[in-house]
C-alpha cells in the first residue's frame, strides 16, 4: 500500500466518524477551527530587495524637517573638506612641479634620500 493510498483510507475514516458524532460537537469543532485558521501566520516570501526598499520607504515617510536639513548639512560639510583637502594636494603638486621644472635643481638631487624634504621645504618658501 502506497502513502497517498494509505492517507486516502484515513481521511474516508475521519469522515465516516464525523457522521456519528452530536450536531453541537461539529459545530464547535468547525468554530474552533475558524479561530484556529484566523490566527495562523501567513508567511509572506519576498526578495531581500523588497525588504530593503520597506526599510527605506518606511524611513522616509517618519523623517522630520529638522533631520532632513541637519543630513544635508553633514553632506555639504563633507562635500566642502573633500574639495578644500583636493585643492591643498593639487597646489602642493603644482609648487613640486615648478620647482622641478625650473631647473634650480641640481642633478644629484634627484638621487638624494632627502629629496622630497628639500623639494617641500623649497615649495614652501
Amino acid at each position: 500500500m502506497n502513502e497517498l493510498h494509505f492517507v486516502y483510507k484515513i481521511r474516508q475514516h475521519l469522515n465516516r466518524g464525523l457522521h456519528d458524532l452530536p450536531a453541537g460537537t461539529v459545530d464547535r469543532l468547525a468554530a474552533a477551527r475558524q479561530r484556529a485558521l484566523a490566527r495562523q501566520k501567513v508567511t509572506v516570501h519576498q526578495s531581500v530587495l523588497a525588504g530593503a526598499g520597506s526599510f527605506v520607504q518606511h524611513q522616509i515617510e517618519n523623517l522630520d524637517f529638522r533631520q532632513v536639513l541637519l543630513a544635508l548639512a553633514v553632506v555639504f560639510g563633507i562635500a566642502s573638506y573633500t574639495y578644500w583637502y583636493a585643492d591643498q594636494s593639487i597646489s602642493e603638486i603644482e609648487a613640486i612641479d615648478s620647482a622641478l621644472l625650473s631647473d634650480d635643481l641640481p642633478i644629484a638631487a634627484f638621487t638624494d634620500r632627502g629629496f622630497e624634504a628639500w623639494l617641500k621645504s623649497s615649495a614652501s618658501q
